[in-house]
């Protein structure tokens, strides 16, 4: 699988992602003579296909009440369990994680919360009434196995997934990748309550020797005075949890954020999270295979920022964190240990 891992953008600071999950990835291969530019005549030549959505798994436009999101349904009849994906503050509605997840018999919910259709644009205010929606959307669904769903985001989708646990009834497993617990970026009301967002000092941004950003020292400590108003209270949620860390991440601290929401909840007399880090991952922890994102736009900071990572060892983690994010759901939504299969 080298040579999809170790893919390289052509064009500086792009992210391989997939649009339209309904279409496979066609990748055109060729082997050169030699080693030089430009290369020696073709030797030989081929054509690989990567399909998304296997076959019989259906994909629902989800357009009810305020929700804008796409519904994954796994072949075979349900009810199956149910997750709702979230990507993070590139706004749009991702579907390719979801999908994939629903190829191994989960019912997937991909949600957008800003930038896409007639949502808003920014991300200044959030309101977890939206996202209380989408909960109930799925709770309901007759597709869907009761009594609760589980929730998986990456980065501020993570951050978000933390609040949507901490206040919202019907969560039983929340998996977070390179997420946060303190809200960040963005105001987050829901019914009487605001939490604030983490206060941030520009000053701390760094540049390394390729001339990017790094901001992973951009944030202030959730633990000290008035900042300690943005931790979310996730000792109020009624579900397990899993922390994906990437301990090359240079967006944000995960790992620390991970070991504070740990020491939070037992402080609380809950379960202790489960914690699974990966030495040299970087932020982006996708889908195994897909290249390494060594470095891109970021939202919020309105220029190219580093996200960390090693590449092989980053392939190796996502590899082995597809693995545990479907054994933790099947273990906390079915009851049952995942079946044998590795693909993708």
């Amino acid at each position: 699988m080298g040579l999809l891992w170790a893919l390289q953008p052509q064009t500086p600071f792009w992210r391989l992602v997939k649009r339209d999950v309904q279409s496979p990835f066609l990748l055109q291969l060729e082997v050169f003579e030699g080693h030089r530019e430009p290369p020696g005549r073709l030797l030989a030549q081929a054509q690989h296909e990567r399909a998304f959505m296997r076959d019989g798994v259906r994909r629902v436009p989800v357009r009810e009440g305020r929700i804008r999101a796409t519904l994954f349904l796994p072949p075979g009849n349900g009810p199956f369990p149910g997750i709702i994906d979230l990507y993070g503050t590139g706004g749009g509605l991702p579907e390719y994680r979801a999908c994939l997840l629903a190829n191994h018999g989960f019912a997937v919910l991909a949600l957008a919360f800003y930038s896409y259709e007639d949502l808003p644009k920014e991300m200044k205010e959030l309101h977890l009434e939206y996202f209380e929606e989408a909960v109930n959307y799925m709770l309901q669904h007759t597709q869907v196995k009761g009594p609760g769903i589980g929730l998986l985001g990456i980065s501020k989708g993570g951050e978000l997934c933390v609040s949507m646990a901490s206040f919202l009834k019907g969560i039983t497993a929340t998996a977070l990748i390179n997420g946060s617990v303190a809200n960040v970026g963005s105001v987050l009301r829901y019914k009487d309550i605001t939490i604030p967002s983490l206060g941030f000092n520009t000053k701390r941004i760094k540049v390394n020797e390729s001339g990017i950003a790094d901001i992973v020292d951009i944030l202030n400590n959730p633990l000290e005075g008035p900042d300690r108003q943005s931790f979310i209270p996730l000792e109020k949620a009624e579900c397990r949890f899993l922390f994906i860390v990437g301990q090359d991440d240079r967006n944000w601290k995960s790992e620390f954020f991970a070991v504070e929401g740990s020491k939070r909840l037992q402080a609380h007399g809950k379960e202790k999270p489960e914690i699974v880090c990966y030495p040299g991952a970087g932020h982006y922890i996708e889908p195994p295979f897909f290249p390494m994102c060594p470095a891109s736009m970021h939202v919020l900071v309105g220029k190219p920022v580093v996200w960390g990572g090693e590449p092989k060892a980053h392939c190796k983690a996502q590899i082995d964190a597809w693995q545990q994010i479907q054994a933790f759901f099947h273990k906390h939504l079915t009851g049952k240990p995942p079946g044998t299969s590795s693909k993708l």
